[in-house]
């Protein structure tokens, strides 16, 4: 019983110590709009759109970034050119829901979506939250400045065909491999 007392009190000492040896330090603040802390090379932000070397839209609304969402704050819908190129009609995402964990840019095929280290985009009014395509699409190839994804997968589309993409061999007409 002495020897609990004993011990409440020395926790109660320390924790007046760590109080007092803190109490006459000149507290340590950052003016943050004069000064900005500069950020680790691989933060995670802002979400933005890119485009391919030849400056079109690399989404395909393929969905699978909203598919992987945890907190459901990306929506799109497909359209299709008339070359066969897929693109998103519109393309949303919730900020105000966005937790910024990542997983819609590693689930992107196209290297469409890609998180910035721009942390500074709050709005007043939650349904400001809300941006269009239009509000994240930019005018440059972002992380990959080479990928183009219609080049490597293989879609048939008004630019090329079956055997025409980057390390596609020609197809093989099954018919004339019998023995």
């Amino acid at each position: 019983m002495i020897r609990a007392g004993i011990d409440i009190i020395a926790s109660i000492a320390a924790g007046f110590y760590t109080t007092g040896r803190h109490l006459f330090v000149r507290p340590f603040t950052e003016s943050y709009p004069e000064y900005k802390r500069p950020l680790p090379a691989r933060s995670r932000a802002r979400i933005i759109l890119t485009r391919d070397p030849e400056g079109r839209e690399r989404c395909v609304a393929c969905y699978l970034c909203s598919g992987v969402c945890p907190v459901n704050c990306i929506s799109m819908q497909a359209a299709e050119d008339s070359r066969g190129r897929r693109y998103a009609a519109w393309f949303r995402i919730n900020f105000g829901r966005c937790i910024y964990c990542g997983l819609c840019e590693q689930a992107c095929p196209t290297s469409a979506i890609q998180l910035t280290p721009d942390f500074e985009h709050i709005r007043r009014d939650l349904l400001d939250m809300v941006f269009e395509k239009q509000d994240l699409l930019v005018d440059h190839c972002g992380k990959d400045p080479d990928y183009d994804f219609y080049q490597h997968a293989g879609v048939v589309t008004g630019l090329a065909g079956k055997g025409d993409h980057i390390s596609e061999n020609a197809p093989v007409n099954t018919r004339t491999n019998m023995p």
